[in-house]
């Protein structure tokens, strides 16, 4: 009878895990959505390589905004507040933007869409691991990144689809509207549902006890996940909690160039998982498959092919998480990314120019479409979910919606400025662009050889003193 309990418990976890990482469902969604549509908006709206390149990003102002002021609420109201929020500005968005009457109000759309996916980027992995027993804390929180994939999975198949129904991302379909702003206007579907998912998950037991109701906080802890004794629990989340100050700004600071080490860290683990240039494959890739000889219903298709491919990494990368480690994952990562983006780096070095836009030929063609696919699953099995596992368990209890906050914006800073400059350093030459991210995949190794510490199998209310103690060894 106690197995056969501690399956229900199980599954009731995994349960509410899944449903806070629709968020990152949403996240992934509007975040590649703009990748069939750009070429088609572009067109519709005349706009120029700098401007094309501001209109896909602009939603990660937003992002950096939304990812910002969403740990301040969280702490404030609660974990289940800010998701109801983010599905609020998700549907706004997705039907603003489908309805754009030109490029300035659809940067608009984006970018209150973008305050949505930042508030999911923060709330999800904080919420997760705070619900998720230690020795599978890893795995629970890697579906946050399979939740992510599986939303640009949809956005690009969607995306294929309206196109293909359409004859062309420019095409007209229903009412008179064209297939791209169909496209946006799909969110609305995903976003409806996590509002109603999210009504119905519990309270972060954290949450409740660093608020004081300790008894809801215990029935959490007891009906969902699974703790076999609730009361040591409650008495190790609410010591936690009492050994450091009320939360505010300045809990981050430290003597390290004005934040504490273990936030620094957090906030370099997100840059480089975006300088790396992965967001390019996701936003651009349609562009680029072009470039390799592909026309536009064969590259939307490649797209998807694609994103098939990192969903089947980022579940490799779930079952062995709490297994293999979150550190030997991520160098492994770094040096699959680094040899993957040189030899795009080199591939697109034999490129020749046709209409003022790169193309190749075989064989670099095929080279470059086999290393742009092992780049995402270099990216996929390890740096896509294992930073959100690790920012959502790394921080201490009483600064980690703070600190992750933090860590999210200085991630959709970085997101925002790749994604910004892809159009202009393709004018350089996509060789100079590729080689700009293999250069940032060789650091992210030296940085994670050095600085990152293992988090597995470590209770959140001990990670202060684990850290602490393995910062010689990491």
């Amino acid at each position: 009878m106690a197995s056969d309990g501690h399956r229900r418990v199980n599954a009731r976890v995994v349960g509410i895990a899944i449903a806070a990482a629709l968020g990152g469902f949403l996240f992934g969604f509007d975040t590649a959505v703009i990748n069939g549509a750009v070429d088609a908006l572009a067109g519709e709206f005349d706009l120029s390589a700098a401007v094309k390149g501001f209109a896909v990003s602009s939603a990660l102002l937003g992002c950096v905004a939304g990812a910002w002021f969403a740990g301040q609420i969280a702490n404030r109201f609660g974990r289940i507040p800010v998701m109801m929020v983010a599905a609020l500005l998700f549907l706004a968005s997705s039907i603003g933007s489908g309805l754009a009457f030109g490029v300035v109000d659809l940067i608009v759309w984006r970018v209150i869409g973008g305050l949505g996916v930042g508030a999911a980027s923060v709330i999800a992995p904080a919420y997760i691991a705070e619900v998720s027993p230690a020795h599978v804390r890893g795995r629970l929180g890697s579906l946050q990144q399979l939740a992510i994939v599986l939303g640009i999975f949809t956005a690009l198949l969607s995306n294929a689809a309206l196109a293909a129904f359409a004859g062309g991302a420019a095409g007209e379909l229903w009412v008179g509207l064209q297939a791209w702003r169909w496209m946006f206007i799909a969110e609305a579907i995903p976003a409806v549902i996590y509002g109603v998912m999210a009504i119905r998950l519990p309270e972060s037991p954290r949450f409740l006890v660093a608020r004081g109701d300790v008894d809801k906080a215990s029935q959490v802890l007891l009906d969902f996940t699974g703790e076999p004794d609730v009361n040591l629990r409650i008495e190790q989340i609410r010591t936690s909690l009492e050994r450091e100050d009320r939360e505010s700004l300045r809990d981050l600071l430290g003597k390290t160039l004005g934040l504490k080490p273990i936030v620094w860290v957090g906030i370099l683990l997100s840059v480089f998982q975006q300088f790396v240039g992965i967001n390019v494959i996701f936003y651009y890739s349609t562009t680029l498959w072009r470039s390799v000889g592909f026309d536009e219903s064969d590259a939307l298709l490649t797209s998807v092919i694609t994103s098939v491919t990192n969903i089947a990494v980022t579940i490799v990368a779930i079952l062995i998480i709490d297994k293999v480690g979150r550190r030997v994952m991520l160098l492994a990562g770094s040096a699959l990314m680094a040899v993957s983006l040189g030899t795009m780096a080199l591939a697109f070095s034999f490129a020749t120019l046709q209409d003022g836009e790169a193309v190749l030929t075989a064989p670099w063609s095929t080279i470059a479409l086999v290393a742009a696919n092992l780049f995402v699953v270099g990216f996929g099995a390890t740096w896509g979910p294992v930073v959100w596992v690790l920012l959502g368990e790394m921080f201490p209890n009483r600064i980690r919606a703070g600190a992750l906050a933090v860590a999210a914006a200085a991630q959709w800073l970085a997101n925002f400025f790749i994604s910004t400059t892809f159009p202009v350093f393709a004018e350089i030459g996509l060789t100079f662009a590729y080689g700009f991210y293999a250069l940032f995949a060789a650091l992210s190794f030296v940085f994670v050889f050095l600085k990152v510490p293992e988090t597995k199998g470590v209770e959140l209310e001990d990670m202060p003193e684990e850290l602490a103690a393995r910062k010689g060894r990491s």
